[in-house]
């Protein structure tokens, strides 16, 4: 199997763990942090939106990625799930494409600048991101008294189930 397809066997796999993720807080914690200078829960969650749009806009050779986030994150949690799973397909099928490259160099613009660094790098690094985010939401997520799913085994909320 190639890197590319090792890479979206894994990534889908990601997108519905982080979907379950956001889908299980409850309605009224949006705004939770753990300290003043934590994000909130909503935050986190668009975060992890922005992350997936990042992810198409290298996917498109559009590699300024120092203005991602354009919109605020919406009010609600379902409107954030949403706009995440939609985001997650957009992106997907774009890096599905049969003319989608992994292996080539871009230069990738940040806020300190820039740097060379092969594609694939760039989308793990992304997707890395979005699974730490979604690691910090699982932490917000037990302090608002909702019910962490099991992610890569099982939590104290939920059984490890293995697919068949």
């Amino acid at each position: 199997m190639d890197a590319k397809k090792i890479f979206l066997r894994i990534w889908e796999r990601e997108a519905k763990t982080t979907a379950r993720v956001i889908r299980a807080f409850p309605k009224d914690n949006l705004d939770r942090k753990p300290h003043e200078r934590s994000r909130s829960v909503r935050d986190l969650a668009w975060q992890c939106v922005i992350d997936e749009r990042v992810i198409e806009k290298i996917i498109d050779g559009a590699n300024d990625l120092r203005n991602v986030a354009s919109s605020p994150p919406p009010e609600t949690m379902e409107e954030i799930a949403a706009a995440h799973e939609l985001a997650h397909r957009e992106a997907s099928e774009k890096m599905r494409r049969q003319e989608t490259e992994f292996s080539k160099t871009v230069t990738v613009m940040l806020r300190g600048g820039s740097i060379q660094l092969d594609q694939a790098e760039t989308i793990w690094g992304n997707l890395l991101d979005q699974i730490h985010h979604r690691g910090q939401l699982t932490v917000y997520l037990r302090q608002a008294e909702g019910k962490v799913p099991a992610i890569y085994g099982p939590s104290g909320d939920e059984p490890m189930n293995f697919p068949s």
